[in-house]
Protein backbone atom coordinates (compact mmCIF):
# COMPACT_ATOMS: atom_id res chain seq x y z
CA UNK A 1 0.00 0.00 0.00
CA UNK A 2 1.33 3.22 -0.96
CA UNK A 3 1.58 5.94 2.10
CA UNK A 4 1.56 9.50 1.68
CA UNK A 5 5.33 10.41 3.64
CA UNK A 6 4.53 13.90 3.41
CA UNK A 7 0.99 13.93 5.65
CA UNK A 8 2.85 14.30 9.11
CA UNK A 9 4.46 17.16 8.27
CA UNK A 10 1.40 18.67 6.05
CA UNK A 11 -0.77 18.41 9.75
CA UNK A 12 2.60 20.19 11.38
CA UNK A 13 2.38 22.77 9.18
CA UNK A 14 -1.30 23.00 9.20
CA UNK A 15 -1.18 23.37 13.08
CA UNK A 16 1.52 25.62 13.17
CA UNK A 17 -0.44 27.92 10.80
CA UNK A 18 -3.14 27.63 13.18
CA UNK A 19 -5.58 25.48 11.59
CA UNK A 20 -7.92 23.64 13.71
CA UNK A 21 -7.34 20.16 14.94
CA UNK A 22 -9.83 17.84 13.15
CA UNK A 23 -10.55 15.43 16.17
CA UNK A 24 -12.93 14.77 18.96
CA UNK A 25 -11.81 15.58 22.72
CA UNK A 26 -14.15 12.66 24.56
CA UNK A 27 -11.73 14.35 27.82
CA UNK A 28 -12.99 17.85 27.71
CA UNK A 29 -14.59 19.14 30.67
CA UNK A 30 -17.13 22.16 30.18
CA UNK A 31 -16.72 25.01 32.60
CA UNK A 32 -19.24 27.55 33.36
CA UNK A 33 -16.51 30.51 31.93
CA UNK A 34 -16.44 28.30 28.40
CA UNK A 35 -20.00 28.63 28.25
CA UNK A 36 -20.86 31.95 28.92
CA UNK A 37 -17.81 32.25 25.83
CA UNK A 38 -19.73 30.68 23.54
CA UNK A 39 -21.54 32.78 20.87
CA UNK A 40 -25.34 33.34 20.72
CA UNK A 41 -26.61 34.47 17.37
CA UNK A 42 -30.24 33.66 18.40
CA UNK A 43 -29.98 36.83 20.99
CA UNK A 44 -27.38 39.20 18.42
CA UNK A 45 -29.27 42.64 17.58
CA UNK A 46 -31.30 44.07 15.16
CA UNK A 47 -27.84 44.94 13.12
CA UNK A 48 -27.60 40.91 12.13
CA UNK A 49 -31.26 40.61 10.78
CA UNK A 50 -31.34 39.19 7.46
CA UNK A 51 -33.71 40.49 5.22
CA UNK A 52 -36.29 43.18 6.10
CA UNK A 53 -36.70 43.87 10.01
CA UNK A 54 -40.27 43.18 10.59
CA UNK A 55 -42.15 40.55 13.26
CA UNK A 56 -42.97 36.86 12.39
CA UNK A 57 -46.40 35.59 13.28
CA UNK A 58 -45.26 32.24 14.46
CA UNK A 59 -41.24 30.64 14.84
CA UNK A 60 -40.55 27.65 16.83
CA UNK A 61 -40.59 23.32 15.94
CA UNK A 62 -42.88 21.67 15.18
CA UNK A 63 -43.42 17.72 15.36
CA UNK A 64 -40.68 16.54 18.64
CA UNK A 65 -42.05 13.43 19.98
CA UNK A 66 -42.55 11.98 23.15
CA UNK A 67 -44.75 9.85 25.44
CA UNK A 68 -47.48 11.80 27.51
CA UNK A 69 -49.94 10.92 29.98
CA UNK A 70 -53.90 12.02 29.54
CA UNK A 71 -56.52 12.12 31.98
CA UNK A 72 -59.88 9.87 31.12
CA UNK A 73 -63.01 10.21 32.98
CA UNK A 74 -62.32 7.84 35.52
CA UNK A 75 -59.46 9.90 36.61
CA UNK A 76 -56.83 6.86 35.20
CA UNK A 77 -54.35 8.04 32.93
CA UNK A 78 -53.13 6.50 29.67
CA UNK A 79 -49.88 7.27 28.02
CA UNK A 80 -49.75 8.34 24.24
CA UNK A 81 -46.91 9.41 21.64
CA UNK A 82 -47.39 12.97 21.08
CA UNK A 83 -46.35 15.05 18.41
CA UNK A 84 -46.09 18.55 19.55
CA UNK A 85 -45.68 22.08 17.66
CA UNK A 86 -44.35 24.78 20.18
CA UNK A 87 -43.77 28.37 18.80
CA UNK A 88 -44.23 32.30 19.65
CA UNK A 89 -44.13 35.48 17.95
CA UNK A 90 -40.83 37.42 17.62
CA UNK A 91 -41.34 40.77 17.42
CA UNK A 92 -39.33 43.44 15.03
CA UNK A 93 -35.55 44.00 16.02
CA UNK A 94 -35.29 40.42 17.40
CA UNK A 95 -32.81 38.25 15.37
CA UNK A 96 -34.97 35.01 16.52
CA UNK A 97 -34.81 32.66 19.42
CA UNK A 98 -33.60 29.84 21.06
CA UNK A 99 -35.48 26.61 19.14
CA UNK A 100 -34.07 24.57 22.05
CA UNK A 101 -35.83 26.52 24.83
CA UNK A 102 -39.25 25.38 23.49
CA UNK A 103 -38.27 21.65 24.00
CA UNK A 104 -36.62 22.20 27.03
CA UNK A 105 -39.49 24.27 28.76
CA UNK A 106 -41.70 21.80 27.84
CA UNK A 107 -40.48 19.01 29.29
CA UNK A 108 -40.18 20.83 32.49
CA UNK A 109 -43.88 19.54 32.61
CA UNK A 110 -43.36 16.35 30.85
CA UNK A 111 -44.40 14.04 34.46
CA UNK A 112 -47.77 16.13 34.65
CA UNK A 113 -50.85 14.63 33.26
CA UNK A 114 -52.02 16.53 30.48
CA UNK A 115 -55.59 18.42 29.73
CA UNK A 116 -56.08 21.58 27.41
CA UNK A 117 -55.50 23.75 30.57
CA UNK A 118 -52.15 22.59 31.45
CA UNK A 119 -51.44 24.16 28.13
CA UNK A 120 -51.50 27.81 29.52
CA UNK A 121 -49.43 27.17 32.39
CA UNK A 122 -46.75 26.15 29.49
CA UNK A 123 -47.34 29.15 27.47
CA UNK A 124 -46.70 31.39 30.04
CA UNK A 125 -43.23 29.79 30.34
CA UNK A 126 -43.07 29.97 27.09
CA UNK A 127 -43.70 33.94 26.69
CA UNK A 128 -41.48 34.55 29.81
CA UNK A 129 -38.17 31.86 28.91
CA UNK A 130 -38.67 33.52 25.25
CA UNK A 131 -39.49 37.02 25.54
CA UNK A 132 -41.90 36.70 23.36
CA UNK A 133 -46.06 38.58 23.30
CA UNK A 134 -47.88 35.46 21.93
CA UNK A 135 -47.50 31.57 22.28
CA UNK A 136 -49.19 28.58 20.67
CA UNK A 137 -48.92 25.10 21.74
CA UNK A 138 -50.55 22.17 19.47
CA UNK A 139 -50.43 18.25 20.73
CA UNK A 140 -51.50 15.67 18.39
CA UNK A 141 -52.25 12.33 19.20
CA UNK A 142 -54.22 8.58 18.19
CA UNK A 143 -56.71 8.84 21.54
CA UNK A 144 -58.40 5.10 22.10
CA UNK A 145 -61.80 4.30 23.37
CA UNK A 146 -63.07 1.38 23.64
CA UNK A 147 -66.21 0.44 21.99
CA UNK A 148 -69.01 -1.90 21.83
CA UNK A 149 -70.46 -3.66 19.12
CA UNK A 150 -73.98 -3.27 18.21
CA UNK A 151 -75.87 -5.96 18.77
CA UNK A 152 -72.73 -9.34 19.51
CA UNK A 153 -71.35 -7.71 22.74
CA UNK A 154 -67.88 -7.67 21.80
CA UNK A 155 -66.00 -4.27 22.73
CA UNK A 156 -62.85 -2.99 21.17
CA UNK A 157 -60.26 -0.23 20.92
CA UNK A 158 -61.14 2.34 18.48
CA UNK A 159 -58.70 5.80 17.81
CA UNK A 160 -59.47 8.91 17.26
CA UNK A 161 -56.88 11.20 16.06
CA UNK A 162 -57.06 13.86 18.44
CA UNK A 163 -55.55 17.22 19.34
CA UNK A 164 -55.31 19.93 22.56
CA UNK A 165 -54.21 23.47 21.08
CA UNK A 166 -53.86 26.38 23.48
CA UNK A 167 -53.27 29.95 22.65
CA UNK A 168 -51.93 33.20 24.63
CA UNK A 169 -52.20 36.83 23.74
CA UNK A 170 -50.10 40.05 24.70
CA UNK A 171 -52.75 40.08 27.74
CA UNK A 172 -52.06 36.69 28.40
CA UNK A 173 -55.97 35.92 27.54
CA UNK A 174 -55.82 32.05 27.13
CA UNK A 175 -57.86 30.08 24.78
CA UNK A 176 -57.88 26.34 24.41
CA UNK A 177 -59.06 24.41 21.60
CA UNK A 178 -59.92 20.43 20.99
CA UNK A 179 -59.44 18.63 17.64
CA UNK A 180 -60.85 15.50 16.81
CA UNK A 181 -61.30 13.42 13.58
CA UNK A 182 -64.48 11.44 13.77
CA UNK A 183 -64.73 7.94 11.16
CA UNK A 184 -68.23 6.93 9.92
CA UNK A 185 -69.92 5.28 7.10
CA UNK A 186 -71.82 7.43 4.85
CA UNK A 187 -74.61 6.11 2.26
CA UNK A 188 -75.76 8.22 -0.62
CA UNK A 189 -78.99 8.82 -0.66
CA UNK A 190 -79.89 9.42 -3.67
CA UNK A 191 -78.31 5.94 -4.62
CA UNK A 192 -80.65 4.75 -2.01
CA UNK A 193 -83.86 6.02 -3.51
CA UNK A 194 -82.53 4.72 -7.06
CA UNK A 195 -81.66 1.45 -6.28
CA UNK A 196 -85.38 1.26 -4.47
CA UNK A 197 -86.76 2.31 -7.78
CA UNK A 198 -85.10 -0.40 -9.18
CA UNK A 199 -86.61 -2.79 -7.28
CA UNK A 200 -90.12 -1.34 -7.28
CA UNK A 201 -90.08 -0.50 -10.64
CA UNK A 202 -88.19 -3.51 -12.62
CA UNK A 203 -87.66 -5.62 -10.07
CA UNK A 204 -84.02 -5.17 -10.24
CA UNK A 205 -81.79 -6.11 -7.01
CA UNK A 206 -79.48 -2.78 -6.80
CA UNK A 207 -76.98 -1.97 -3.70
CA UNK A 208 -76.50 1.65 -2.86
CA UNK A 209 -73.21 3.00 -2.60
CA UNK A 210 -71.67 4.37 0.93
CA UNK A 211 -67.98 4.93 1.66
CA UNK A 212 -65.67 5.74 4.80
CA UNK A 213 -65.79 9.45 5.87
CA UNK A 214 -64.44 11.80 8.17
CA UNK A 215 -65.21 14.75 10.05
CA UNK A 216 -62.45 16.77 11.46
CA UNK A 217 -64.42 18.89 14.23
CA UNK A 218 -62.70 21.51 16.06
CA UNK A 219 -64.10 23.20 18.84
CA UNK A 220 -63.23 25.87 21.39
CA UNK A 221 -64.07 25.59 24.76
CA UNK A 222 -65.90 27.92 27.18
CA UNK A 223 -63.11 29.39 29.37
CA UNK A 224 -63.38 27.48 32.98
CA UNK A 225 -65.09 24.47 31.08
CA UNK A 226 -64.16 21.04 30.73
CA UNK A 227 -64.67 19.01 27.61
CA UNK A 228 -63.31 15.89 27.41
CA UNK A 229 -62.59 13.93 24.15
CA UNK A 230 -65.07 11.41 24.99
CA UNK A 231 -67.50 13.78 25.17
CA UNK A 232 -66.83 14.75 21.87
CA UNK A 233 -66.99 11.45 20.36
CA UNK A 234 -70.41 11.25 22.06
CA UNK A 235 -71.74 14.72 20.21
CA UNK A 236 -70.27 12.98 16.76
CA UNK A 237 -71.85 9.74 17.51
CA UNK A 238 -75.65 11.55 18.12
CA UNK A 239 -74.99 13.48 15.12
CA UNK A 240 -74.08 10.78 12.13
CA UNK A 241 -75.43 7.28 13.81
CA UNK A 242 -73.09 5.14 11.67
CA UNK A 243 -69.62 5.42 13.18
CA UNK A 244 -67.14 2.51 11.42
CA UNK A 245 -67.07 -0.31 13.45
CA UNK A 246 -64.11 -2.35 15.62
CA UNK A 247 -65.20 -6.09 16.65
CA UNK A 248 -67.82 -7.39 14.25
CA UNK A 249 -69.88 -10.20 14.12
CA UNK A 250 -72.34 -11.20 11.50
CA UNK A 251 -75.29 -9.93 13.45
CA UNK A 252 -73.08 -6.51 13.75
CA UNK A 253 -72.41 -6.48 10.40
CA UNK A 254 -76.25 -6.54 9.79
CA UNK A 255 -77.18 -4.26 12.27
CA UNK A 256 -74.81 -1.63 10.21
CA UNK A 257 -76.35 -1.79 6.97
CA UNK A 258 -79.81 -0.99 9.03
CA UNK A 259 -77.74 1.79 10.49
CA UNK A 260 -76.61 3.31 7.25
CA UNK A 261 -80.09 2.49 5.68
CA UNK A 262 -82.15 4.45 8.44
CA UNK A 263 -79.51 7.31 8.32
CA UNK A 264 -78.62 8.06 4.77
CA UNK A 265 -76.49 11.44 4.54
CA UNK A 266 -75.06 13.55 1.81
CA UNK A 267 -71.83 15.16 3.23
CA UNK A 268 -73.44 18.41 3.20
CA UNK A 269 -75.89 16.72 5.77
CA UNK A 270 -73.04 15.63 7.87
CA UNK A 271 -71.82 18.95 8.53
CA UNK A 272 -75.18 20.32 9.34
CA UNK A 273 -75.98 17.65 11.79
CA UNK A 274 -72.90 18.19 13.62
CA UNK A 275 -73.75 22.05 13.43
CA UNK A 276 -76.94 20.98 14.96
CA UNK A 277 -75.16 19.32 17.89
CA UNK A 278 -72.15 21.36 18.55
CA UNK A 279 -75.08 24.93 18.50
CA UNK A 280 -76.51 22.90 21.22
CA UNK A 281 -73.68 22.27 23.41
CA UNK A 282 -73.09 25.14 26.25
CA UNK A 283 -69.42 23.98 26.43
CA UNK A 284 -68.31 24.87 22.95
CA UNK A 285 -67.89 28.55 22.41
CA UNK A 286 -66.97 28.07 19.06
CA UNK A 287 -66.62 25.73 16.10
CA UNK A 288 -65.63 24.61 12.88
CA UNK A 289 -66.71 21.00 10.59
CA UNK A 290 -64.39 19.33 7.31
CA UNK A 291 -66.31 16.84 6.41
CA UNK A 292 -64.67 14.41 3.49
CA UNK A 293 -66.75 11.30 1.79
CA UNK A 294 -64.58 9.29 0.03
CA UNK A 295 -66.51 8.57 -2.47
CA UNK A 296 -67.15 4.91 -3.87
CA UNK A 297 -69.13 6.29 -6.83
CA UNK A 298 -67.04 8.75 -8.28
CA UNK A 299 -62.72 9.08 -8.57
CA UNK A 300 -62.79 11.97 -6.63
CA UNK A 301 -63.97 12.80 -3.27
CA UNK A 302 -67.41 15.13 -1.72
CA UNK A 303 -66.07 17.52 1.27
CA UNK A 304 -67.95 20.57 2.96
CA UNK A 305 -67.05 23.14 5.61
CA UNK A 306 -69.13 24.72 8.02
CA UNK A 307 -68.33 27.13 11.37
CA UNK A 308 -70.18 29.06 13.78
CA UNK A 309 -68.73 32.28 12.40
CA UNK A 310 -68.34 34.28 15.18
CA UNK A 311 -66.11 37.28 14.59
CA UNK A 312 -62.53 36.87 15.65
CA UNK A 313 -63.51 32.81 15.47
CA UNK A 314 -62.48 30.32 13.35
CA UNK A 315 -62.82 31.20 9.75
CA UNK A 316 -64.11 28.47 8.01
CA UNK A 317 -60.48 28.21 6.05
CA UNK A 318 -59.80 24.37 5.53
CA UNK A 319 -57.42 22.94 2.98
CA UNK A 320 -56.55 19.53 4.51
CA UNK A 321 -58.80 17.24 2.70
CA UNK A 322 -56.25 14.71 1.59
CA UNK A 323 -55.54 14.34 5.53
CA UNK A 324 -59.06 13.50 5.98
CA UNK A 325 -58.97 10.08 3.69
CA UNK A 326 -57.75 7.36 5.22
Amino acid sequence: MKTDKNKPAQEDLLQAAGAPEKSYDKDFVLTDAYRESLPDMQNADARAIFGANVPILKVGISNFRLPLRYIRPNSDTVPLETSVTGTVSLEAGQKGINMSRIMRVFYEFEERVFTPDLLQEILLAYKKELRAHRAQLKLEFEYPILKPSLRSGLEGWQYYRSAFEGRIDELNRFRKYLHFDFVYSSACPCSSELAEHARGQRHVYGIPHSQRSTARVSVEVVSGEHLSLEDLQSICLEALKTETQVMVKREDEQAFAELNGAFTKFVEDAARLLYEELEAEPRVHDFQVACAHLESLHSHDAVAVIHKGLPGGFSGQFDDYKGLLR
